[in-house]
């Protein structure tokens, strides 16, 4: 499929979209139990940096193009500690947080980079 739109080119967004399958993916192990409270949790906040990307990146001004990154940069954060949550629960193992922290390492590079970039265009 070709790209549309700009965000859609940048590697932050594509990582952004890895993650969020890998979130997607491990949280498909919760109980059911959890289907309303964690499972939406923290895929809503995974989407949630997909979506902020791509918004951010489109806003014309500096400062919105850094305070959408930042919420980005904050749904990242949230979803990595609701994965430490689940694992404290039993709900998937230490390994697959091990898995995918380098992704959330890479992803929180970026975004800070991302929004760097930004600032140091005021």
């Amino acid at each position: 499929m070709e790209n549309i739109f700009a965000f859609e080119q940048l590697d932050v967004y594509q990582v952004a979209r890895m993650y969020v399958k890998n979130v997607y993916m491990l949280s498909d192990r919760f109980p059911q139990k959890e289907d309303f409270a964690l499972t939406s949790q923290i895929r809503r906040a995974a989407v949630s940096i997909t979506s902020n990307i791509s918004e951010g990146t489109s806003r014309f001004s500096i400062k919105d193009k850094s305070h959408f990154i930042e919420i980005a940069y904050g749904s990242l954060m949230e979803t990595y500690s609701q994965l430490q949550v689940a694992t404290d629960l039993g709900y998937v193992s230490q390994e697959s947080i091990a898995q995918i922290a380098p992704l959330v390492v890479e992803l929180r590079n970026k975004l800070s980079a991302l929004r760097k970039s930004y600032q140091e265009k005021k």
